[in-house]
């Protein structure tokens, strides 16, 4: 084959290359959508998520600081919502105070369980809570992270809101302005239908 036919048919090739690369990135590019889990919808308030219909909340057990064992079904029949937090969760920190404000505002029209998945419990946890002032919070230990793997949270913070009969009502995916006002109308809409 002369060199001419051989550089030729080399330049084909690499545009045909080219070409197939380009729409795999166009098609990788588009991304799959990803539907809603089975039978249930969502919808966006902000960054809370509505679950419709609610799904039921995971079987789970954690610690109170004085080592109490306490399950989620422990609370059924009141309006829970559960923070999952780390203290080395930057967000987690960040939002933390809100959260007591909010306990603190709403009294027990709302329990407020924010579940650390520390791995040294109490002694991460304890000394955080001294710095920052939080008192109004409950604040469980889950060191070997159950909570996490229970609610299939991929990240923290994550929060869940469940219903007196124990269904996910919604969730929060990262931190949020609890305390803010969008997001206490949020949760007022809930305490009041809660009522």
């Amino acid at each position: 084959m002369p060199l001419g036919n051989a550089i030729r048919a080399l330049t084909v090739l690499l545009i045909l290359c080219g070409a197939a690369l380009a729409l795999f990135a166009y098609h990788a590019g588009r991304g799959v959508p990803v539907p809603p889990p089975p039978a249930a919808t969502t919808q966006a308030l902000g960054q809370f998520t509505v679950l419709d219909p609610p799904l039921p909340a995971p079987t789970l057990a954690f610690a109170a600081r004085s080592g109490e064992e306490k399950h989620l079904a422990d609370f059924r029949g009141k309006l829970v919502l559960v923070n999952l937090w780390a203290t080395w969760c930057a967000p987690c920190l960040e939002e933390m105070p809100a959260l007591d404000r909010v306990q603190a505002e709403v009294g027990d029209a709302l329990t407020i369980l924010a579940i650390s998945e520390d791995r040294r419990g109490a002694a991460a946890v304890d000394p955080f809570l001294a710095k920052a002032g939080i008192e109004h919070l409950a604040i469980y230990l889950d060191p070997k992270g159950a909570a996490t793997a229970a609610f299939v949270a991929e990240g923290l913070p994550m929060s869940f809101l469940i219903g007196r009969d124990g269904a996910i009502l919604g969730k929060e995916e990262g931190a949020a302005k609890w305390d803010g006002a969008a997001m206490l109308a949020i949760l007022r809409r809930y305490i009041d239908d809660a009522r």
